[in-house]
């Protein structure tokens, strides 16, 4: 028996479903209002993951022109049908409930699907009679719960009206609803009490895709609330039988950095066993609680290759890691226009906007870690500026730049936290300069190096300022390379490099 740490997939990867198709196993998150969207996992022990690619990859797949901080897309489902991988999902901020699909898990995906029920969290279940049912999340004609209609798969169309099919237990917002036929039974497993500490999993069966479903005499199968625990607001679950026929569950959960608690990784994805009792209910950990370390599945253990430290941009496409802040301008990043860098062109869109500055990021998926990049940046006007920033949303994010004010170029050190801001000011000199950021569970710490000059510290910010519980929505902190330019003419800032090197972690 060997043992794994969770989360397994470290960093903001909230809302995870699974599939399995014989020996592999297939993973999706939520990505809101980053784009590419819905990034696709493989796996083969269910422990050790890496990313093969995204399913959400053309603006017409993904428009997020609308989508506001922690809008976009939510709570994606991942299944394997009859030969075809689908993933269900929904645009809160275009289009609503929708559904892709592809013969292989890299891709290409289709055009969406659109189906015409309400709400949130879509989820499908092929039926072995050859029905499909398509369940949501909404409040409608009677109450708040889980809806379900049945769709052809060919063309998303309603084949019957939609029907409350259960409401929970009594917790807030029942919502992430999965259908499993296993044995006589269908059980239909959801999360309740709101994606934060109340978080939990129930779960209810019946012999009827419709109902009525009988809960859980156990529920909830799966809370970490309330615990003295490093893991935190565990839920949003699904299941997946192994090929060894044991069975497992990945489920979305929080690791706050510090009491009082509070989080800015993100919601993560965790793996859990799932034992079942003699009366054929399901429960998730150790009687409902998820650990750090756990027993892991009896399956060949497979590791990835670990990632380089430092992305040197010599190939002509990003790397899986890289995300934008919707979909990017056409003419805001270039790897061909200046080969060997990552080039940027400011755009009138700030850090501050709703829109989409120009902007190429990554998740901060470790408390401990250092981050640098190498920039060249010369800028034109004043008001331009190129660097780093530590970003949660368009209110919250601490900033690590070359600006150019007064005629002057200069090295600046921003806060922006809600209304309030501080902006340091220091000279900055001729030629690149490589911008630093160390990563600590409480605080971050910024420093520039510049020709002769060793690394200097220009300033910090916390942690906690930048967690969901002061900034909001349902996201994680990113660390991206960015550009602004007022008039939308300033010159091309250059990045040689960028690094991410996580360090030893004794507290997981």
């Amino acid at each position: 028996m060997k043992n794994y740490t969770n989360p397994v997939i470290p960093g903001f990867y909230p809302d995870p479903s699974i599939c399995r198709v014989e020996e592999d196993y297939y993973l999706v998150t939520s990505t809101f209002e980053y784009f590419p969207g819905v990034p696709l996992f493989h796996s083969k022990d269910l422990v050790n993951w890496r990313q093969i690619g995204h399913v959400l990859t053309s603006a017409e797949q993904l428009p997020l022109a609308k989508a506001g901080s922690s809008g976009g897309i939510y709570a994606p489902t991942i299944r394997y049908h009859d030969g075809w991988f689908y993933m269900t999902t929904t645009n809160v901020s275009g289009g609503g409930n929708f559904y892709v699909r592809s013969r292989q898990p890299e891709g290409p995906w289709s055009d969406p699907f659109f189906v015409a029920q309400d709400g949130i969290d879509p989820s499908l279940f092929f039926d072995d009679d050859g029905l499909i049912y398509f369940q949501s999340a909404c409040n409608g004609n009677e109450g708040e719960g889980i809806y379900q209609c049945e769709i052809d798969i060919l063309t998303g169309n309603k084949l019957t009206e939609s029907r409350f099919i259960w409401g929970g237990t009594g917790g807030a917002a029942p919502e992430a609803p999965h259908l499993y036929k296993i044995n006589e039974f269908y059980y239909l497993m959801i999360a309740e009490g709101g994606t934060e500490y109340g978080h939990m999993e129930t779960i209810a069966r019946s012999t009827n895709p419709y109902g009525p479903f009988v809960p859980c005499p156990h529920n909830p199968i799966l809370s970490n609330r309330s615990m003295k625990s490093s893991i935190q607001a565990t839920g949003h679950a699904d299941l997946v039988q192994a090929h060894d026929g044991s069975w497992w569950a990945v489920c979305l959960g929080i690791r706050p950095a510090s009491y009082p608690l509070r989080h800015h990784l993100g919601r993560e994805t965790f793996l859990a066993p799932v034992t079942w009792t003699n009366e054929g209910w399901p429960l998730i950990g150790h009687d409902g609680i998820i650990e750090p370390i756990m027993t892991g599945p009896e399956l060949p253990e497979v590791q990835w290759s670990r990632k380089e430290v430092r992305d040197d941009f010599n190939v002509p496409s990003l790397g899986l890691d890289w995300i934008f802040l919707r979909n990017p301008a056409p003419d805001s990043w270039s790897l061909t226009e200046h080969p060997g860098h990552l080039a940027l062109r400011g755009t009138p869109v700030s850090l501050n906007d709703g829109g989409s500055p120009a902007f190429v990021g990554r998740r901060l998926s470790h408390f401990l870690c250092r981050m640098a990049a190498k920039l060249n940046f010369d800028p034109t006007y004043d008001g331009d500026e190129a660097g780093l920033t530590v970003y949660m949303n368009e209110k919250y994010h601490y900033d690590l730049a070359i600006k150019r004010i007064n005629g002057q170029k200069k090295i600046i050190f921003r806060r922006t936290v809600g209304s309030l801001r501080t902006e340091e000011i220091r000279d900055c000199g001729t030629g690149p300069a490589i911008l630093r950021i160390q990563a600590q569970r409480d605080i971050f710490r910024f420093s520039v190096e510049q020709g002769e000059t060793t690394d200097v510290v220009v300033g910090s910010g916390e942690t906690h300022l930048l967690s969901t519980e002061v900034a909001g929505g349902f996201t994680g902190v990113i660390v991206a390379m960015y550009a602004h330019s007022p008039s939308g003419e300033g010159a091309l800032c250059l990045f040689d490099w960028f690094d991410y090197e996580p360090l030893d972690e004794l507290i997981v």
